[in-house]
């Protein structure tokens, strides 16, 4: 995510899914919305960039997600708030789109238009009258380490701990759907979970919990950030590791921390910097990091295509150029979505249909989301570099009098 500003945070599905008018006009209140977001109805040929995507393309990503949703319980909850809930926040109200999804031609760029102009609708999204959403963006690492402790690999990347329970608040109050806590129990309390600064200094030692061991901290720490990576083994082969659950501590950026220090100024916090920065400062960079009390557990992914994307939190492969990151308490995860922002490599708009199939750690308002660009270098710098404000339009399944 741009700046270290962020992570996506895969919650593993079973654990996640289990436990808009056009721009610069007035928004006009829409019955059933919750407080916090607003979502106004627009034409889909009214979207920016309609005729310039690869509709299809888009559509392909969320026929994937279609799959899983079309497996789930009908009640199964998916997020979202107010009207999005009561439209797309259950896994049977997408029924009929995803089995309508599954008839449309491959590459048939007019049929995807028209399926998606007779089954869903744009909204419009804005939260408090304010209809600017920040971009950012994340990508899938590669990063040197081993299967076993040596001299050059001596970072434990650790697994899940067995006394880590992850609790959705909205099993016990339904209006804290989509509210994730995390701790241990002690004395027959839940009581927070060790922070960043207590593993680092050994609080998990001696558990066997290591899945992998890195080549260095700061490695270790982007690997986090980004919630999935690919490790290059001393043989050359690559281990994939996902999200296995997080200690449920606050979010801290570290680009911020940096820039409020004045070791690198506000407008130059990106990816790249950051971790030049900790790279070029080793006796600080693990106080640096510390500061950031939350910290992700990992699982080893045996046998993912290479070509293929890391599960995301709806549990499908995260598609680069079309997955996004939202906060599913008002974006239900499956839900296919529009954006209108500026591409960072190029400067120019970049208008696409994406579908919210991921989750984040900094992803905490309907204003923000977080681009998936894949892996590799190319992925690695793009991601860095977004950091743009647009317009985001979530698109639902149409039923009698929500158009």
């Amino acid at each position: 995510m741009n700046g270290l500003s962020g992570r996506p945070g895969r919650f593993l599905a079973a654990a996640v899914l289990l436990a808009l008018t056009l721009a610069g006009c007035a928004m006009q209140a829409v019955p059933g919305q919750a407080p916090g977001i607003g979502l106004s109805p627009v034409p889909m040929t009214a979207l920016p960039g309609w005729q310039d995507d690869r509709v299809d393309a888009g559509l392909q990503t969320f026929r994937a997600a279609c799959e899983r949703l079309l497996t789930l319980p009908a009640d199964q909850r998916l997020g979202g708030a107010g009207l999005a809930a009561t439209l797309g926040g259950t896994a049977g109200l997408w029924q009929p789109a995803c089995t309508a999804a599954r008839a449309v031609p491959a590459g048939d760029e007019a049929a995807a238009r028209a399926f998606l102009m007779r089954y869903l609708q744009a909204y419009r999204v804005s939260a408090g009258g304010d209809a600017a959403i920040l971009f950012t963006g994340y990508f899938e690492p590669e990063v040197a380490g081993s299967l076993q402790e040596t001299a050059r690999a001596d970072t434990p990347l650790y697994g899940r701990p067995s006394d880590l329970v992850q609790v959705d608040l909205g099993d016990f109050a339904h209006d804290l759907a989509g509210r994730i806590i995390a701790g241990r129990v002690e004395d027959g309390r839940l009581v927070p979970y060790f922070t960043r600064a207590e593993i680092t200094a050994g609080a998990l030692a001696g558990r066997h919990l290591e899945i992998a061991w890195l080549a260095d901290p700061v490695s270790a720490f982007v690997l986090q950030i980004q919630g999935s990576g690919r490790i290059r083994l001393p043989d050359g082969e690559i281990l994939r590791v996902g999200f296995a659950g997080e200690n449920g501590q606050p979010y801290v950026p570290i680009g911020r921390v940096l820039a409020a220090r004045g070791d690198i100024p506000q407008n130059a916090i990106t990816l790249q910097a950051i971790v030049a920065w900790l790279e070029a400062h080793p006796g600080q960079a693990q106080a640096v990091m510390d500061e950031n009390p939350a910290y992700d557990f990992f699982r080893i992914l045996p046998g993912l295509p290479p070509d293929e994307g890391p599960p995301g939190a709806l549990g499908v492969p995260l598609s680069p150029g079309r997955a996004l990151a939202v906060d599913r308490r008002y974006v239900p995860l499956g839900a296919p979505v529009w954006i209108a922002t500026t591409d960072p490599d190029t400067g120019k708009p970049l208008r696409r249909l994406m579908v919210a199939e991921d989750i984040g750690g900094a992803i905490t308002t309907p204003l923000r989301a977080d681009i998936f660009f894949g892996w590799g270098d190319q992925a690695e710098a793009a991601a860095g570099r977004m950091n743009a404000t647009g317009a985001e339009y979530v698109l639902l399944p149409r039923v009698a009098g929500n158009s």
